[in-house]
């Protein structure tokens, strides 16, 4: 080390200790010092904790999904239905004013829809697992008009949501 780094050393310890020991405001420096490193192990602390959670969650999330890829037994009518709806939920503005049927993973839909939301009503339901053919009788609507069922209410799921 030369002797201007050893100098310049020397010096920034120097105002160090005489920053944190100045008898009028070392004694609130210290406090601060010491807080701010209590604060950074508790948040430090907290984000391992949840991150270990969260891969905790992420772990299970994917073995119950391998193990329910290697099943080979399938949903009962009435679980594949509800599934079906809670999909209908994301996907569609209107949900209740569909309904759906099931029959040894034959899915049967009908009621009214607006155009624009079928396509993808229909592929959200081919995903769903357990089905296995999808019955399209859904009467798609350009617009709500002069249909109850598409009346108020329903949100516009062709915007992505604000996050």
């Amino acid at each position: 080390m030369n002797k201007n780094a050893s100098f310049l050393a020397g010096f920034a310890a120097g105002a160090a200790v005489m920053y944190v020991f100045d008898p009028g405001s070392g004694r609130r420096r210290r406090a601060l010092v010491r807080d701010q490193f209590t604060h950074l192990a508790h948040t430090t602390s907290e984000g391992l904790d949840a991150t270990a959670r969260d891969l905790s969650n992420r772990a299970a999330g994917a073995a119950a999904e391998a193990r329910r890829r290697f099943r080979s037994d399938r949903p009962g009518d009435d679980v594949l239905v509800e599934r079906v709806r809670a999909a209908l939920g994301r996907v569609v503005s209107h949900p209740r004013a569909i309904d759906v049927e099931a029959c040894n993973g034959s899915v049967r839909l009908y009621g009214p829809i607006l155009t624009h939301e079928v396509i993808a009503l229909l592929r959200a339901v081919e995903s769903v697992p357990g089905v296995r053919h999808v019955d399209n009788q859904l009467e798609p609507h350009d617009q709500p008009g002069n249909i109850p069922a598409l009346q108020g209410g329903g949100e516009d799921t062709t915007t992505a949501p604000p996050w």
